[in-house]
C-alpha cells in the first residue's frame, strides 16, 4: 500500500502547511470525488445555469486551501466537515444569486439532468432547515458518521478508517444510531 493511501487526512493537513506540494495534490485527489458526489444535485433547477457542480466544487477547493493554514483539525473527518460545510456556503449563496437576479433566457438547450436534486427531493427550505438542526442533535463524532456516509456516500470502513473507529461494523452502529435520532427528531 503507498504512504499516500495510509496517511490520515489530518496528516495530509499538516504535510500542506509545511508546504509540501506532493500532499496538497494527494488531499485534492482523495477529497475530490467524495465533494463530487456530495455536490451533485445540491444547486436546485432554478440556479443551474450559473453555477455547475464541477464550478462549485472547484470554488470550495479554493477557498479551503486558500486558508488552510489556518485550519487545524482538532479530530479525524474534520477537513470533510469543513469541504461540506464551504460546499453548502456556496450552494446557498449560488441561490441566494440566482434568486435576486433577473430571469434569464437559455440561447441554447441544456440536456436536463434526470436525477432530481437533493433540493427537489426535500419539500422546501423547512425541510432541509430541520434536517440541518436535526444534525445538530448528534454528537459531533456521530455527525460526522452520518454526513460522510448519506451525503458523502462513503462505505462503512471508509467511515472507520477516515474517523479512527474501531471497525466498519462499528462506523455502521454510529451511522444507523444517528439516523434513528435525526428521524426522531424531525418526526412524522
Amino acid at each position: 500500500m503507498h504512504r499516500e493511501q495510509l496517511e490520515t487526512t489530518a496528516t495530509l493537513i499538516r504535510r500542506v502547511q509545511d508546504g509540501d506540494d506532493d500532499a496538497r495534490s494527494v488531499l485534492v485527489e482523495r477529497c475530490l470525488p467524495l465533494l463530487r458526489r456530495w455536490a451533485h444535485g445540491r444547486l436546485p433547477a432554478f440556479g443551474r445555469d450559473l453555477a455547475e457542480t464541477d464550478d462549485l466544487v472547484q470554488t470550495t477547493f479554493i477557498r479551503a486551501l486558500g486558508g488552510v493554514d489556518r485550519f487545524h483539525p482538532r479530530r479525524q473527518g474534520a477537513f470533510l466537515a469543513y469541504l461540506r460545510q464551504i460546499l453548502l456556503n456556496a450552494v446557498r449563496d449560488e441561490i441566494r444569486k440566482s434568486r435576486r437576479g433577473p430571469d434569464t433566457v437559455s440561447l441554447e438547450e441544456e440536456p436536463v439532468d434526470p436525477q432530481p436534486s437533493v433540493h427537489d427531493h426535500l419539500a422546501g427550505d423547512a425541510t432541509f432547515e430541520a434536517y440541518e438542526k436535526a444534525m445538530e442533535t448528534l454528537g459531533l463524532r456521530q455527525r460526522e458518521a452520518v454526513i460522510l456516509r448519506i451525503e458523502f456516500g462513503m462505505t462503512f470502513p471508509e467511515i472507520a478508517a477516515e474517523l479512527d473507529i474501531a471497525s466498519a461494523n462499528a462506523a455502521r452502529m454510529q451511522v444507523s444510531r444517528g439516523l434513528v435520532k435525526i428521524a426522531e427528531t424531525m418526526g412524522p
